[in-house]
């Protein structure tokens, strides 16, 4: 049965064909039982107008304004003509109603005022022999009225329709729009684990670097500081490893890293750490905290690590041998204060402005997107007496 009906659903020419062939066959019988009452033939033109009428209903869904151009034609072929209506004059009823659901709006305006003034003309035409001006009245309202309940009809079916194909539209845009945001979500993300991963590695492996080569230096003549230098090597690969694998982490959706739990995300507390693995690796810093230490947003904690981190890293990088830091962290009232300065070379001009041709200063631009993030401001330049200084204030808020 659901097959017959998804046939049909597929074939509507074929169910308005067979209703088309009924009522050609109801208005020639009828047609012929009322030449049989009356005993007088049928007009010429009575026949043409059935079959006429009758392909309007086959083809009303497949050429909707040609067939209600036809019905128009037929129906005043009749008026000047003479054919009475017939049976088959229900296909200006169902015209009408296809139109109004289906056809071009101005197709839908002309079946409505044709559909007012057909009754009336018919009335006018064909007035009932035994009935007088009230009768007259009432059977034109009587006949008028089918004719407006199905161009309301058809008219509501296309308010309807197109109601649900706004919803479908909209509803599609909404789709497509979150798979935009979740693109954007995904970008951010990678944005995200880009800048941790260079922080993780610019840091760790530049102590590396200068541990590997101060070992290889001190290897004969002073084992034991080799040997210093070599744990230092180790414990800082394992602190590289333990973050990257927290940030690797976040990509597998589903998986579990080992202890089921990834390392917690670095925070205020740990840049004292921070500071002394730096002193470790041979460059002086000076660490101080002013302002009551208190708990922090998330987001800022891990910013603030990360700037001086990446501070630290530069003074390293660019600060010459003999080059010193210090770092300051002030806690105010609505924000942390955080001052990194050295007192080296400092950084060339085209990597904290511009953020270098070949892909180097990109730190300084994580900094700036960190910050930015959580609604703060940095300052990023050269001392006037010489060195490189950071200055950035993150505010307890979050951005809006």
């Amino acid at each position: 049965m659901q097959r017959l009906y998804d046939f049909l659903r597929r074939h509507p020419t074929w169910v308005d064909g067979f209703w088309a062939v009924i009522l050609l066959g109801i208005s020639l019988v009828g047609g012929q039982v009322e030449q049989e009452n009356r005993g007088t033939d049928l007009p010429v033109l009575w026949v043409p107008v059935v079959v006429l009428l009758s392909l309007v209903v086959a083809l009303r869904r497949r050429m909707p304004e040609k067939m209600l151009l036809l019905a128009a034609a037929v129906g005043v072929a009749q008026l000047v003509l003479d054919v009475a209506t017939t049976p088959a004059n229900f296909a200006m009823l169902v015209i009408v109603f296809t139109v109004a659901a289906t056809g071009a709006r101005w197709a839908s305006r002309f079946a409505l005022i044709a559909a007012l003034v057909a009754a009336p003309l018919a009335q006018l035409r064909w007035p009932s022999p035994d009935g007088g001006t009230a009768g007259h009245i009432v059977g034109t309202v009587f006949t008028t009225v089918p004719f407006a309940l199905a161009w309301v009809l058809g008219d509501s079916i296309r308010t309807r329709r197109a109601y649900f194909a706004q919803l479908e539209e909209r509803a599609a845009r909404l789709e497509k729009e979150r798979e935009a945001q979740a693109k954007v979500a995904v970008a951010a993300e990678r944005a995200r684990i880009a800048r941790e991963l260079h922080d993780v590695v610019a840091h760790n492996v530049s102590v590396m670097v200068v541990q590997a080569d101060g070992a290889a230096y001190v290897l004969d003549a002073a084992p034991d500081q080799a040997k210093k230098a070599l744990e230092t090597i180790s414990s800082t690969g394992r602190q590289a490893l333990a973050e990257m694998r927290r940030l690797l982490g976040v990509l597998r959706t589903g998986e579990h890293q080992e202890g089921g739990e990834y390392v917690p995300q670095p925070d205020v507390e740990q840049i004292e750490d921070l500071v002394e693995q730096c002193r470790v690796s041979g460059l002086p810093v000076d660490f101080k905290v002013e302002g009551t230490p208190r708990p922090l947003p998330s987001g800022v904690e891990l910013t603030a690590y990360r700037i001086v981190q990446e501070a630290l890293t530069n003074t390293r990088k660019h600060g010459g041998p003999n080059a010193g830091a210090s770092v300051r962290l002030v806690y105010f009232d609505d924000g942390l204060g955080l001052l990194v300065e050295d007192d080296g070379k400092g950084a060339p001009h085209e990597l904290y402005e511009e953020g270098g041709a070949d892909g180097q200063g990109h730190g300084l631009i994580g900094m700036r997107e960190r910050v930015g993030m959580v609604g703060g401001t940095l300052d990023a330049g050269p001392r006037p007496g010489g060195g490189f200084r950071i200055s950035a204030l993150l505010p307890l808020k979050p951005a809006h």
